[in-house]
Formats: C-alpha cells, structure tokens, sequence
C-alpha cells in the first residue's frame, strides 16, 4: 500500500488522542506495514499502518508472553484507518537484534540464550490451536494459491540451479522431518529482520514484536534462525553462537528429550527457513538476497548437521 503523507498521519493521530500530539515521525518500517513514532501526553507511541489485521492481532496476543527476558510491548489499540489497518502501540527503544556488533559477542549471546530459553518457558494456554509440527515444515514448502504468498513455485523453476537446489532441500527436508519430534514450544518464527531490541551493551531484551509468524512447535527453530542468517547474513549473531550456547543451556539439557535429534532437527530447520526463504525472494523480486540463501543453502546441504 501507498504510505499516507505526513499531515494525514498527524491529523489522523490528533483525532485519536486530541491535539496533545506531538514529534510524529516515521520509522524503519517491515515488508507489510509502515511505522510511525510519536508523543501523546508525554507518552512514546508508535502507529503501524499495513495491510495484515491478523498480524496487529497476534501482536496484542502475544501481550500475554511477555515476562523477563521477553518484553512484548503493549498493543493499545487496533482498528482500519487509509483503507488499511492500524495499530497503536507502546514505543520501546533500543538497537536491532542483528545488528549485534560482534564484539559485544559475548554479553548479546547471553543475552540472546536468555530469550530462547524465556520463548521455551512459554506453557500452551488451554485450548490454544495446535497443529502438527511435521505437517507444518512439509506444507509451508508447498505455493499454495490460497495463500498470501503464492504463485512462486513456476518462477523458481525458471531457473535450472535454484529449482535442483530446492528439490534437494525439500527431500533433504523430508527424510529429516523423522527426526523432528512434535514439541508445542512457543516459536517465534521471525527472531531477526528487526523485530527484535537490545540495549546498547546487548546486556539486556528491550522489546520482542511482530508474531505474525508464531506458532507452538520446536524450539530449535528459532535457534536455527539464528544460525542461518548469522552465519549468511549476520556475523555479530554467528559470534554469538546461538547453537553452542542453548545446547550447553543447563535448563535445556535437563529436561529429557529436549536435545534428542537435535544436531539433525536443527539441520532440518536450516534448510526449511532457507527453502521457504527462496520462495520468498523469488516471490518479492529480491535477485540479490536469493542468490545469497542459495549459496549458504548449498553449503548447509553439504556441511550436513552440526555437531554438539
């Protein structure tokens, strides 16, 4: 969608809170909405404007997550606005997870073994969905027209090398998934790409937001998340060592079954956020950023799982 110009957006907010309405700027915005920031009675707020209710919605339920280590802001209001949706939002501060300076390795790694292990804590709430998890990692490799994302399965096969590398991956993917256990841990889903805050000196989580992407699951996938796009994208996160780190966790490793597989359902995930993340590109015409998942991607295929 089109961003409304500056003017809407502050009349807009003035209408919402009155005329105390003040600093209004706009912000590093996601792929499905644009984000503004502003003041209202003293108050730092943030507006988010996009195409995606259902994506506002899980932001406000997942308000009940929150605890230390995980701080979710506080969703204050959601409603339709610009021939979208809106949402209202506490405004928290702080620098991008992935933008982790590698020096900081060691206090961002603590800090980023902390937040897994606080998703990990996470109970289902009663009657919370579930789904099967196997189900789930073979069926998000599939372009399935009824979804938003779709379509992108014949561009991919366009090209020869891309298409050859996602079959291996997604028989790859297959013969693994035996290995992958059906947990009903909390996964985030989208741990990076800057959904994520931390404090200057990386002791400390100052905000955890966009959800869209939650579902109960295997922990190890976002600790593969982190691997992935670490080692391809992100060296302060490779440094960080997220894999050593949650594999040496004492809470972790004491409760049985939790690492059983686990160098072989990590590698599963590595491959599916790769996989699906071909699509992706391929989808948004990103030519660059494919090519570079599908390197790391062939590298992973050969490397094989990690050891522990």
């Amino acid at each position: 969608m089109d961003k409304p110009p500056l003017s809407d957006i502050e009349a807009f907010l003035k209408d919402r809170h009155g005329a105390r309405v003040t600093e209004v700027n706009p912000l590093r915005g996601g792929f499905w909405s644009s984000a503004y920031s502003y003041v209202a009675d003293d108050r730092e707020l943030v507006l988010r404007i996009g195409s995606m209710r259902e994506g506002f919605e899980a932001d406000q339920a997942a308000m009940a997550f929150s605890r230390p280590d995980l701080p979710v802001p506080v969703v204050l209001e959601i409603g339709d606005a610009f021939g979208a949706s809106y949402a209202l939002s506490e405004r928290h501060h702080g620098s991008f997870l992935e933008d982790l300076d590698p020096a900081l390795a060691t206090p961002g790694g603590e800090t980023l073994s902390r937040l897994l292990v606080a998703l990990l804590s996470v109970p289902a709430a009663p009657g919370e969905p579930s789904m099967s998890w196997r189900d789930w990692l073979l069926g998000s490799l599939v372009d399935d027209p009824s979804h938003r994302v779709s379509g992108w399965r014949p561009k991919l096969a366009e090209d020869t090398t891309l298409d050859r590398l996602f079959t291996a991956c997604e028989r790859r993917i297959t013969e693994l998934t035996d290995a992958c256990p059906q947990r009903s841990d909390l996964v985030h889903g989208d741990l990076l790409h800057q959904n994520v805050l931390i404090t200057p000196d990386a002791s400390a989580v100052t905000a955890v937001f966009s959800w869209k992407c939650s579902l109960r699951g295997d922990f190890l996938y976002d600790v593969a998340w982190c691997t992935f796009w670490g080692e391809s994208f992100h060296p302060g996160i490779a440094a960080a060592d997220s894999w050593g780190r949650i594999t040496r966790e004492p809470s972790v490793v004491a409760e049985a079954g939790a690492l059983t597989n686990a160098a072989q359902r990590h590698h599963c995930y590595e491959l599916h956020i790769g996989a699906t993340h071909l699509a992706w590109h391929t989808w948004t015409g990103e030519h660059e950023n494919r090519q570079r998942v599908a390197e790391h991607l062939s590298h992973l295929l050969e490397r094989g799982p990690l050891d522990r």
